[in-house]
């Protein structure tokens, strides 16, 4: 069994974390240089505020009601995330981050557990410690998680919890739940499939093998089988993703810094490749480090940080700047890592509009489209890189960014 761990409208709920006035109040959270809508409250929602709107449009409703607006504070965020990450770490050994928001965890081997009242515990552990809320999706399959998690935030007296175990729930959520908001169903796919007759997800299921793999792609298929209760799509099949993480847990624990130092550079390197796969840029690096926590005799560290760039970019020079630069910021010597990994968040598409004073090494561009080109060409990472210092670059307009309360000294908050 998979559970989907969402928290939800994040980025309004971490400004309301450190600001409880904002509770139950309208909150929206624009883009990079304060363009767009990229997260609304539940309230900001009722108000007929779409996602992607441009901010300009929505200036005059959000005075006459009141409407708390925000630049986006990624590195607030990202802190955010990585703490709910580290209380996730409690309850499963496999933990797959696919978001800045979502993260799955793998319950395999739980057996005779009730899984509502085990999530329910998540839930609470979570809100306890970030009070940040969350919901909850139990299911076979990834795709059938997701489908589960819609569902508990879609109905209040579930509880933030909907667990999909058995054959006639996984049918019901089916019908239920329309084609277009299939995890990895985009727009034109889904279209393409209305026109076809499928209108919900269990329409899709019925579609034969040979129609979809005639029809799409293998992709799809397998994203079939999910939603039959098959276990077969990996995450990485899912694309455009919000975040982007490589990490893994090394063959034995080191404590050599040199050694940790290019395995985050070959992890950023490896972000930067799949960002640039997606077509996509991204704005926050987060470096993690620890120990072996099933060590217990040994001394126990764990530790991320998250830097924001100051301009969207999928270049791995730029990337693997950041990263070393966070990483050396956490590395502590006299412990013992047992993994370690890279984040990307903040992802946007790279065909976004960048402002005047805004920009990346142009040349970055060209070097990076003939290293991937050498790269697939012989199947082997032949070209590779070094850290290398950059040109000063004007810091993005953010002039309703909300204080860095976990992440700047001077930021912290004062109690009285």
């Amino acid at each position: 069994m998979y559970a989907l761990v969402d928290c939800n409208n994040f980025y309004a709920s971490c400004e309301r974390v450190f600001h409880p006035p904002l509770n139950e109040k309208p909150i929206v959270v624009l883009s990079n240089n304060d363009g767009c809508v990229i997260a609304r409250s539940n309230e900001a929602k009722q108000l007929g505020i779409s996602m992607g709107a441009p901010a300009f449009k929505f200036e005059k409703i959000c005075q006459e009601m009141q409407v708390n607006v925000f630049s986006s504070n990624y590195a607030l965020y990202a802190d955010m995330s990585n703490r709910v990450v580290t209380i996730l770490r409690k309850y499963t050994p496999d933990l797959e981050v696919y978001s800045i928001d979502e993260s799955f965890l793998r319950l395999d081997g739980f057996v005779g557990i009730n899984f509502i009242t085990y999530c329910q515990k998540i839930k609470q552990d979570i809100l306890k410690s970030t009070l940040l809320p969350t919901c909850v999706g139990v299911a076979p399959t990834k795709a059938l998680a997701k489908v589960a998690n819609r569902i508990a935030k879609k109905y209040p007296h579930l509880d933030g919890v909907y667990v999909i175990d058995s054959e006639q729930k996984r049918i019901k959520a089916l019908k239920w739940l329309a084609i277009e908001d299939v995890w990895g169903i985009g727009r034109k796919l889904s279209k393409k499939l209305q026109q076809m007759g499928v209108i919900k997800a269990y329409d899709f299921t019925q579609l034969s093998d040979d129609f979809i793999q005639k029809h799409f792609s293998v992709v799809e298929l397998r994203l079939k089988k999910e939603l039959q209760g098959i276990s077969v799509l990996k995450l990485e099949e899912v694309v455009n993703k919000k975040s982007i993480a490589t990490t893994r847990s090394f063959d034995k624990n080191y404590t050599d810094k040199s050694y940790l130092q290019e395995r985050i550079s070959t992890f950023a390197v490896t972000c930067a490749e799949k960002l640039r796969k997606q077509q996509s840029n991204c704005r926050v690096v987060t470096v993690f480090i620890n120990t072996n926590r099933f060590q217990q005799a040994q001394k126990q560290y764990y530790n991320a940080r998250s830097i924001t760039i100051p301009y969207d970019t999928n270049s791995s020079f730029d990337i693997v700047k950041y990263a070393q630069k966070a990483f050396h910021s956490i590395f502590e010597e006299g412990y013992e890592y047992k993994k370690a990994g890279v984040i990307l968040s903040g992802i946007q598409s790279q065909n976004q509009q960048l402002s005047l004073f805004e920009h990346a090494n142009p040349k970055h561009a060209s070097l990076m489209k003939v290293m991937d080109a050498l790269n697939t060409k012989y199947h082997e990472k032949k070209i590779k890189i070094a850290s290398q210092a950059l040109d000063k670059t004007w810091k993005m307009r953010q002039q309703r960014l909300s204080p860095n309360y976990t992440t700047k000294w001077n930021d912290i908050l004062v109690i009285k």
